[in-house]
């Protein structure tokens, strides 16, 4: 008696790829990139490592991808006060304010992807690749410096890098501080502190 014919393998399940990438994209930003696993990611998206591989490639690709989506998600409020506000102040004040509500806002993990998911990163390429983003933030902040010295908005002695810096190293201080539970409220006076030493 012939053996009965294998049974088709059923067709491998149908998922939603934004859904599971804004699950990934909440993964990463609560763990970092490196404590992130494969198998956890697969668990929190939904679909079988197959699929995670097909669709989006292995890790790394995966993470470039939602650092895309997080950007023009949440993290472009930077990006916009320094297009739209009238001046250099205006802008940075406006970013470090809309940074204490991004970072402490509920339902979602705290503080910035940018910033957390390089924290203990041991993956050279990755790690690399959040320092540039980092630092294109802070190059972005010391043009539009530079373009109020030289319009007169700001003193002409202003030290257009090291005020650049000084917004850097404010709002990722504000980053871990939300992690560690500021408060909204408590990141505003931190903003509005930080304000304080721009010359005028």
């Amino acid at each position: 008696m012939a053996g009965r014919p294998p049974r088709p393998r059923g067709r491998p399940r149908s998922f939603d790829r934004a859904t599971a990438l804004e699950r990934a994209l909440l993964a990463f930003w609560e763990r970092g990139y490196e404590a992130t696993s494969v198998a956890e990611l697969t668990r929190v998206m939904d679909i079988g490592a197959p699929s995670l591989y097909a669709a989006f490639g292995d890790k790394r690709s995966l993470f470039d991808e939602v650092v895309q989506v997080y950007g023009a998600l949440y993290g472009s409020f930077g990006e916009r006060a320094l297009a739209e506000e009238p001046t250099a102040r205006a802008a940075v004040g406006r970013m470090l304010r809309e940074a204490a509500a991004e970072y402490t806002a509920p339902g979602r993990p705290h503080g910035c992807l940018v910033i957390h998911a390089a924290a203990n990163c041991s993956t050279p390429a990755v790690e690399e690749s959040l320092r540039e983003r980092r630092n294109a933030n802070i190059a972005a902040y010391e043009r539009r410096i530079r373009a109020d010295v030289a319009a007169g908005v700001l003193p002409p002695d202003t030290d257009a890098a090291a005020l650049a810096r000084h917004t850097g190293a404010v709002i990722q201080g504000m980053s871990q501080q939300a992690r560690d539970g500021a408060t909204r409220a408590e990141l505003e006076a931190v903003a509005e502190i930080a304000l304080a030493v721009w010359p005028r």
